[in-house]
């Protein structure tokens, strides 16, 4: 065998296609086995993709911007010069026959064969093209895994993350032109929006008629109204593609809405003795502090525990609902690439302080962007915080397919009426998104109002756990 073609492999549960957002190689580079050759987005995760064959490579299929299916054809690697036809290094893996195998998922060899992915040096991608030609800069020299590259004049090559350059080239803005406010100069997302904010540049002229009585007659775009005014540069209609990780939110979200019989239900809590014991948790042991989110979490836990029709799913195609044995909780977090719901598998066996460990780790991992495609599935039940957002309620759509979710509002002052006397008191709104077809009204009520009651009163609680 002459060449072997690398098929674009299972990137995880669930995802079926990828979009290339940069390749590592050019057509006649050498490869080693395992070297990362293109850097693809799913849904889930900017991946690393390794090859696992050794070779010089022939052929790349597929562009910057192109979303591959899984199981179609990546790269193609032929023999490098000076090797006899028909040889070939690859891992072993494939000699064991599976040619579809990314490092870290699939039937690898688990831990083991992870790899901490390790910062990259990028080169500044080519302007956006300017009204009049103009000659093409000199390529600047690539980065030497050793050190920073140089660019000509002495400066260092930036640094960006696939997000923050993608947000500079769907807004026409040349990375290069950046003064990054990261350490060591990279640019981050907050530099681009920094740019955007700044003052549009100047709009290019438009074409005057010669008589004062003439009517436009427009240019390459189409006729032009005789006297409407041209749209002033930056004033455009902006046209974001929905590809990627807002695709399958879209997507996702459409089907739950479709196939999902809703219903909301709300009820407003005091939370003051809540805030009060988790104050009082925090002073007793301030080297492991406890979240509100993970006391709410704990709630859920137990409020799932007595109502177990809402930890569910509804299976369609067999014409039966599944109860899960164990809580998978999702927790909504909100990234620079989207809405996400990393999941805490098995969080009923986990204590408060595990449970406040474990949300505290997997937030900054999603937000961050480094967690599995495994980790973003396979939740029974979602607890969304949005009062982060700084508002009060919301009729949330549910994580399909699961059954149900809690929404918690801000937490403010508020009069309250506490034992004939008016308070003031921390009042926050919880609602519940539920599917109507696991269960009635009246679970549904018994679970928002166990979670409301043990709110008001913690000691509940700590009764029934």
């Amino acid at each position: 065998m002459t060449e072997q073609v690398f098929l674009l492999p299972d990137l995880g549960e669930g995802l079926t296609e990828a979009e290339i957002v940069e390749w590592r190689v050019a057509v006649g580079d050498t490869v080693t086995v395992d070297q990362s050759v293109v850097e693809v987005e799913t849904a889930k995760a900017v991946v690393d993709v390794p090859c696992p064959y050794a070779g010089r490579v022939v052929a790349l299929h597929g562009a910057a911007g192109e979303t591959r299916p899984v199981g179609q054809p990546l790269i193609t690697i032929a023999p490098a010069d000076g090797e006899p036809a028909g040889h070939a290094t690859y891992r072993e893996e494939e000699r064991a026959g599976s040619g579809n195998v990314l490092i870290g998922y699939g039937t690898g060899h688990g831990a083991a064969g992870r790899r901490r992915r390790r910062p990259r040096l990028t080169v500044a991608p080519e302007p956006a093209p300017a009204p009049d030609p103009a000659p093409a800069p000199a390529p600047a020299p690539v980065a030497a895994a050793s050190g920073p590259a140089v660019v000509p004049g002495g400066a260092v090559a930036l640094v960006i993350s696939p997000i923050v350059r993608r947000l500079a080239r769907e807004h026409g803005i040349d990375p290069a032109t950046l003064r990054g406010t990261g350490p060591g100069g990279v640019v981050r997302r907050a530099d681009v929006e920094a740019a955007l904010a700044g003052p549009a540049p100047a709009p290019r002229p438009t074409p005057v008629p010669d008589r004062p009585d003439a009517a436009p007659t427009g240019g390459a775009d189409g006729p032009t109204a005789a006297g409407r005014a041209a749209v002033p540069a930056g004033e455009e209609d902006l046209v974001v593609p929905l590809t990627g990780v807002r695709k399958v939110i879209a997507d996702k979200l459409s089907r739950s809405r479709r196939e999902i019989p809703e219903v909301t239900i709300w009820v407003d809590a005091d939370a003051t003795a809540l805030v009060e014991t988790r104050r009082a948790i925090n002073a007793a042991t301030p080297d492991a502090p406890v979240s509100l989110l993970a006391l709410l979490a704990r709630i859920c836990l137990s409020g799932l525990r007595r109502f177990p029709q809402l930890n569910a799913r509804v299976d369609t195609d067999g014409q039966r609902i599944v109860q899960s044995r164990g809580v998978h909780l999702g927790i909504a977090a909100q990234t620079d690439r989207g809405l996400v719901v990393p999941v805490l598998r098995d969080a009923h066996l986990l204590t408060t302080r595990e449970l406040a460990a474990a949300l505290a780790e997997t937030t900054a991992a999603a937000r961050a962007g480094t967690l599995p495609p495994a980790r973003l599935t396979g939740g029974t039940f979602t607890l969304n915080n949005y009062g982060v957002f700084g508002v009060d309620g919301s009729t949330p759509i549910i994580n399909h397919p699961e059954a149900a979710l809690l929404g918690v509002g801000r937490i403010v002052d508020k009069p309250w009426v506490v034992n004939g006397q008016l308070a003031v008191r921390k009042v926050t709104q919880l609602s519940l998104t539920f599917d109507h077809r696991v269960c009635d009204g009246g679970v549904a009520g018994g679970f928002l109002r166990h979670v409301a009651d043990c709110v008001e009163q913690p000691a509940l609680l700590v009764a029934n756990v």
